[in-house]
């Protein structure tokens, strides 16, 4: 350059960038070199594009001229987007942190067990923690105008809470019905949610509830694509194993299996004949020599012959080599065989195909026989015959790498079962799934509302591993997503499983086995297999019978239904009315032995279709009845049980929600799982993972979401879903419930037990739950009262199995009788005397008949009668001392006389006295001479002179003559 002159530096040592936008929206465009600190030969400043400009998808931005260009081949651009599909490790801009749910200072050094709880990159993906802590990953991105976030993700276990949020500029998150996600059953599902102008954090949150010891699957995010940001200046190349093979591409294709593919590349390449690469794949691997692992045997479809072939296959897709010397060939083909049967319900055509039987018919797999009269076909499913796969069957692969679906079959028919083929991988899902549009049950069925057994499904299973397989059985309901209801590990021996339909809807019932998580290359374990030998499923619409029954005959002699709670004679075909208290077990019963009496403390409803109690028990017990009334109690009530820790230190209750009588039989508890479903909409609401019975459990976790305290309720279970009776004895039906669970039981009075089964059948439950609450009377405990769980048994259960409850309340106390109180009366005072009523003590007792009034009486005072009693008998001595004295003096007169008579007669004794005949008088009794000699007592000789003296003439002496005259002449 000439001297002095500024030089000017090449295009390749600077590159353009704009300024900030102004207020107006404006900007520059300026040259920024490479090296710091040259300032001079920069092209100068000019006027930019508006900061609301940008490109398309496919296209980037050009700074030199200022206008969008196409993408060259091998590269992609989301025009005013990024994508983030590489996670070899975390890319940059993004943070992944975790902390400990539950904020407890007790448990302050969980928040170190946290640490390693991330969101981890794994190559394609990223999977989040399954543990109790919370992890976050987190993204900040500032957007020049409106955009949208999309992710692809997979979230298959719902003990895990998985929620994706945005915070903007005034830190508020977004309140979004997308912001809790829903479980994903059916490989990766894409999730869009619209982004607003200016600065943005993506929140991308989870925690697991494994309170169990089972350990959840994780939550795989990626795919993680952005718009709305600022111009993009360059196009980003394709990774490795994906390409673009035109100009102008959003994005990159994947390369096929057997060819990879570099950084950049527009084509993908070949292969060698000796080396293999699955989809998507940076490079080729050599190929193995094949093993008896990588073949299975099938069998044909029959022929027009009716016959056919056991053949063998190589699993795809085929990876291994049979030119190498150590490989092993694929067997030849086996002998032709006749065919098996079809199934029950179906008839062979003369092309050997199975086809329906035709309405009101059945079949035991060869030809169909019209049912006869009186009865009627029950119709159904049962597969037990696998030449074929049946119609409503389909089987495919899900990957257990990247969970992608494979286009291959997972189960082959092998005659007498079905059988899990080889996958890809060992740790592949070999899926297999049964669609059932809908149910007919029974008229009886549709009336009961509370016992409500639509259809079963029954299959019978054996599963062979050498290493750690899973069997899960899922059940999904008007194509929401399947849920896991039963899950094996390892080996099992051939068995039966039974799953009770509740709901008349289209189901889809799902068999995935994977033979083990963790992922070699090659096929190790392809001997590991499940055999599934039947399958019957009740009460199909539109299905198949194996066999007709007896009906209930119309007088036209056609087929109808009993009413609700009859059953059918067998020999006239006419319906009968179950008696009271008895309850119909079988749908379409025979015979009066299908009315089951209820237990005791219960009685069936009008519909016979359940027994209840009706909140009252009565006991007799000695010589008295006593009658109890619970009523009073809540139709629901829930407590929790003490906290429980994991070994990370998160908080968890075991929550109990109990309905002791229900509604007349209505289940009235209710236990929730608001981890996947916190926000249902209200058609959805019936199918929400929910469970209603008498006693149900749920765990309950203090959740610390944003700032704000929500109760997470997760893994509900129904604990109680029948009464099986009321009673005080403390073993029914196999349940029992032992009095050292809690306290002893008050003196005299024993505690009324409440016994309940549950419909679900689990492995370790092979009969099923059971529930006891035991009710006691406590006066002191009004209201609900107290609700507890045996000390020795935290979670309520000491099995696993049965679940004790103790329920202290005044309103378990009998109802109070008369004998329950006694009376005091008072003493007379200012004459009055009261009855006062009192309870005995203690007062085991409540309600019922009421303490009498107290009772007032008027009464004389003991003064007043010892008066009266001191005076009359004053008077009474007074009178006897009178008497005694009077009759005392003639009594000494008259033996005076008496003896004077006695000495004139011994002086004369030649001549008798004159007054002779006035001594003793004919006719008078000798004995009368004794009156006053007899030893008598003082009254005895008053009364016998009284007598006789008032009888006998006087006798009047003069001198030496006495004359006998009357006594009225006695004054002479």
């Amino acid at each position: 350059t000439p001297s002095g002159s500024v030089p000017v530096l090449h295009a390749s040592e600077y590159h353009y960038e704009y300024t900030a936008c102004d207020s107006l929206g404006s900007r520059w465009r300026v040259a920024v070199p490479h090296t710091p600190g040259l300032c001079t030969g920069l092209p100068d400043p000019i006027k930019g594009t508006e900061c609301s400009f940008s490109c398309k998808a496919g296209q980037f931005l050009d700074m030199k001229d200022q206008s969008c260009k196409p993408c060259a081949e091998g590269r992609y651009s989301l025009g005013t987007g990024i994508r983030f599909d590489e996670w070899d490790e975390l890319p940059h801009g993004f943070a992944s942190i975790a902390t400990n749910l539950e904020i407890d200072n007790s448990f302050s050094e969980s928040l170190e067990n946290c640490t390693t709880s991330t969101w981890v990159p794994l190559g394609d993906y990223v999977a989040s923690n399954t543990d109790e802590c919370t992890a976050t990953l987190m993204y900040a991105v500032n957007l020049k105008q409106s955009g949208t976030v999309s992710f692809e993700y997979i979230y298959p276990d719902s003990s895990i809470i998985f929620e994706f949020f945005v915070q903007n500029d005034q830190c508020q998150p977004t309140v979004e019905e997308s912001r809790w996600m829903r479980t994903t059953e059916k490989g990766w599902e894409l999730h869009s949610v619209e982004l607003s102008r200016g600065n943005n954090v993506l929140y991308w949150r989870t925690t697991a509830f494994s309170v169990w010891s089972k350990v959840p699957k994780p939550v795989l995010v990626r795919n993680i694509g952005i718009t709305g940001v600022a111009y993009t200046s360059e196009c980003f190349p394709c990774k490795a194993g994906t390409y673009a093979a035109t100009s102008g591409s959003s994005f990159c294709k994947l390369c096929p299996a057997n060819s990879y593919s570099s950084k950049g590349a527009t084509s993908c390449q070949q292969c060698a004949p000796d080396a293999y690469s699955d989809q998507g794949s940076s490079s080729c691997k050599p190929r193995p020599p094949c093993t008896d692992k990588d073949y299975f045997s099938t069998h044909t479809a029959c022929d027009a012959s009716g016959e056919t072939q056991l053949m063998f296959k190589w699993a795809e897709p085929k990876t291994c080599s049979e030119d190498l010397p150590t490989a092993v060939q694929l067997p030849p083909s086996g002998v032709k065989t006749k065919c098996p049967p079809c199934n029950p319900g179906f008839f062979k055509t003369n092309s050997s195909a199975c086809e329906p039987c035709p309405s009101g018919s059945y079949s035991n797999g060869s030809g169909c026989i019209s049912c006869a009269a009186g009865t009627e076909p029950v119709l159904g499913f049962e597969y037990k015959w696998w030449n074929t796969l049946p119609a409503n069957m389909e089987t495919t692969v899900l990957s257990g790498i990247n969970f992608e679906y494979k286009g291959i079959a997972g189960w082959e028919v092998a005659g007498d079962y079905i059988y899990t083929a080889a996958g890809a991988s060992d740790n592949d899902f070999m899926i297999l799934t049964m669609v059932v549009p809908g149910f007919r049950p029974p008229q009886s069925v549709m009336e009961d509302v509370e016992n409500k057994e639509v259809a079963r499904i029954t299959f019978v299973f054996e599963t062979v591993c050498s290493v750690n397989c899973e069997l899960y059985f899922m059940v999904g309901v008007n194509s929401r997503p399947n849920t896991p209801v039963e899950t094996w590990k390892g080996s099992k021996g051939k068995q039966s499983y039974t799953y009770i339909i509740e709901k008349n809807a289209t189901m889809s019932f799902t068999w995935a086995f994977q033979r083990t998580a963790y992922h070699e290359a090659g096929r190790k374990y392809t001997n590991d297999i499940v055999k599934l030998y039947s399958i019957n499923v009740t009460n199909v619409m539109d299905g198949v019978a194996s066999y007709c029954r007896l009906c209930a005959l119309e007088s036209s002699g056609s087929c109808t239904s009993c009413p609700s709670g009859n059953y059918i004679d067998r020999a006239s075909g006419a319906c009968h009315p179950c008696t009271p208290s008895t309850y119909l077990k079988a749908h379409q019963p025979y015979g009066s032995q299908a009315c089951i009496p209820c237990g005791p403390g219960t009685k069936s409803n009008k519909i016979h279709s359940l027994c209840y109690n009706d909140c009252r028990f009565s006991l007799d017990k000695d010589g008295r009845t006593l009658e109890y009334d619970f009523s009073a109690l809540p139709n629901s009530t829930s407590f929790a049980g003490g906290p429980s820790f994991t070994s990370k230190g998160l908080k968890y209750f075991h929550h109990f929600s109990i309905s002791l009588c229900g509604n007349h039989g209505r289940k009235m508890a209710t236990c929730t799982d608001n981890v996947t479903d916190m926000r249902v909409s209200d058609g959805e609401a019936e199918f929400s993972k929910s469970v209603t019975s008498y006693v149900c459990q749920s765990i309950i976790v203090p959740s610390d979401v944003m700032g704000y305290k929500t109760i997470v309720s997760s893994q509900p279970v129904s604990l109680a879903d029948r009464v099986v009776g009321v009673t005080t004895d403390t073993a029914l039906d196999n349940i029992t419930s032992l009095p050292e669970h809690f306290s002893p039981e008050n003196v005299g009075l024993t505690d009324v037990i409440f016994f309940y089964r549950s419909n679900d059948v689990t492995q370790s439950c092979s009969s099923g739950r059971a529930t006891a609450i035991r009710l006691r009377c406590d006066p002191l405990k009004t209201g609900s009262g107290a609700l507890s769980v045996p000390s020795k048994c935290p979670d309520g259960t000491c099995d696993g199995c049965t679940f004790h409850f103790l329920w202290e309340t005044s309103a378990a106390c009998p109802l109070c009788s008369a004998y329950d109180y006694h009376a005091i009366v008072s003493a007379c005072l200012g004459g009055i005397q009261r009855t006062t009523y009192v309870w005995r003590e203690p007062k085991l007792c409540t309600g019922g008949v009421p303490l009498p009034e107290q009772k007032v009486s008027i009464c004389k005072t003991m003064d007043f009668w010892l008066k009266v009693g001191i005076s009359a008998g004053t008077c009474a001595a007074v009178l006897l001392t009178v008497m005694t004295c009077y009759f005392w003096k003639k009594n000494q007169k008259l033996e005076y006389k008496y003896s004077k008579l006695v000495m004139n007669s011994t002086a004369k004794d030649s001549e008798l006295p004159a007054a002779d005949s006035c001594a003793i008088m004919e006719g008078e009794d000798v004995e009368d001479d004794l009156i006053f000699t007899s030893k008598k007592s003082l009254f005895g000789k008053i009364k016998s002179f009284t007598s006789k003296v008032g009888a006998r003439p006087l006798c009047c002496c003069w001198g030496s003559s006495c004359h006998q005259l009357p006594r009225s002449q006695a004054s002479l």
